[in-house]
């Protein structure tokens, strides 16, 4: 048998260190605070699109005309002093391309149409600007666009032009090409969300072109949401810690289920602790990396003690740390493979993404790290202390050493 690694000698001292560890890591949430992402404050959510315009829109005439879009068609309302108060509806099935849709707005009494995308764009993916007037006016174009099936413009490119406005967003690409998604924190000033949609918009027509922004979707998330957000993240973390303590407890004794509670738990308070030292912002994709922390800890130690139950049916020893040595020995290799493989995959995402992405790559990382620990020398000291008088269940047999322990029939022993 190989030479058993006398992990046991270590639990005190590494349980001090990461006490310490932890300890420090309350210190750092009482005194910097926790960098909150926008997740989790109250603030502005928008959906832009940089895209081409197809054409746009201008109303000479004295009544007052007004544009609605949808899903169906587009529908033309022209009303006041004048008219007859009438709605022309365009319906896509009708006006399939973006050229016979403009030719028949600008068939309308005083509609102006100026053409510009290429005359086979489809209809029915046009989209317009949602955060300017639908009334027409003679002075200020209404645009319709067309999205481009590849483009230039990177998440990187708009954060770059919105930094550049002094507007502190968290932006990410939202599906198609040319569309974002964009958070602002609210300044908490009087009208502060229409003032960010102003400058936001400006900045990006500043970057990007005056008919090139299209935003597309407007929210305002209140401070209640994001309190409740935060209570709910809270819940989930408490409840998966729970439902994880209540399975540890019928696969195994009471004190076994204790330390893999209290090696996830460690392993949590370390993120906590690396995300409140290097300011890391805390979205829910920062959540998500706690989360998989805890599955990912869980499965380990659970391995461990699983050897840990079988050598104690099987193997021969005085004290129950030579048990634990020897289990944790026997699953050292599969630990390391386990976490150094996963952690390639990991530190790929955290070279080649920005962002919240390579956040979230590094977070991951210090808790896989810290759940490949935890597994071996949390756990152990949890169980060497419930344990420590603890006593032989196998026959005796001649002195051994933890180097040498001998394997007896297995015995039916609950662990």
């Amino acid at each position: 048998m190989k030479k058993v690694i006398p992990f046991s000698r270590l639990f005190v001292p590494l349980s001090c260190v990461s006490a310490l560890l932890i300890a420090s890591g309350i210190v750092a949430v009482c005194t910097r605070g926790i960098n909150l992402g926008l997740d989790f404050e109250p603030g502005l959510l928008e959906e832009v699109r940089i895209a081409p315009t197809a054409f746009d829109l201008s109303y000479s005439g004295g009544a007052r005309a007004v544009v609605q879009t949808g899903k169906a068609g587009v529908s033309l309302i022209i009303s006041g002093a004048g008219a007859e108060n009438e709605t022309c509806s365009f319906p896509f099935a009708e006006y399939a391309t973006a050229k016979s849709l403009a030719d028949a707005l600008g068939r309308a009494e005083g509609v102006s149409v100026t053409f510009y995308a290429p005359p086979d764009v489809p209809a029915n993916a046009l989209f317009t600007d949602a955060s300017v007037s639908t009334a027409l006016s003679a002075s200020a174009p209404y645009r319709f666009h067309y999205g481009e099936e590849s483009s230039s413009v990177t998440a990187e490119r708009v954060r770059e032009a919105l930094a550049g406005g002094g507007v502190n967003t968290e932006t990410k690409a939202a599906g198609e090409a040319g569309s974002f998604q964009i958070r602002a924190a609210d300044t908490g000033e009087a009208g502060g969300n229409r003032v960010l949609q102003e400058t936001i918009a400006a900045s990006l027509r500043a970057a990007f072109g005056e008919d090139r922004v299209a935003v597309t979707k407007t929210d305002f998330i209140g401070a209640q949401f994001s309190r409740s957000l935060a209570l709910k993240s809270l819940f989930t973390v408490l409840a998966s810690i729970a439902l994880i303590w209540g399975y540890s407890a019928i696969r195994f004794k009471w004190d076994f289920a204790l330390a893999a509670v209290v090696a996830i738990i460690h392993d949590a308070l370390i993120m906590l602790t690396f995300v409140a030292w290097a300011q890391v912002e805390f979205a829910t994709i920062i959540l998500a990396a706690v989360l998989t922390v805890i599955g990912y800890s869980i499965n380990a130690t659970i391995v461990v003690l699983d050897r840990v139950r079988e050598d104690v049916k099987t193997v021969r020893a005085d004290k129950f740390t030579e048990l634990l040595d020897l289990a944790q020995t026997e699953m050292l290799s599969r630990s390391i493979l386990t976490t150094l493989t996963t952690l390639l995959v990991v530190l790929a995402l955290f070279f080649v993404t920005t962002g919240s992405m390579k956040d979230f790559a590094l977070t991951l990382s210090v808790g896989l790290i810290s759940g490949a620990y935890s597994s071996i020398f949390i756990t152990g000291s949890v169980v060497a202390f419930t344990r420590r008088n603890w006593k032989p269940t196998l026959p005796a047999a001649a002195p051994l050493k933890p180097s040498s322990l001998a394997r007896f029939p297995a015995a039916d022993v609950r662990v």
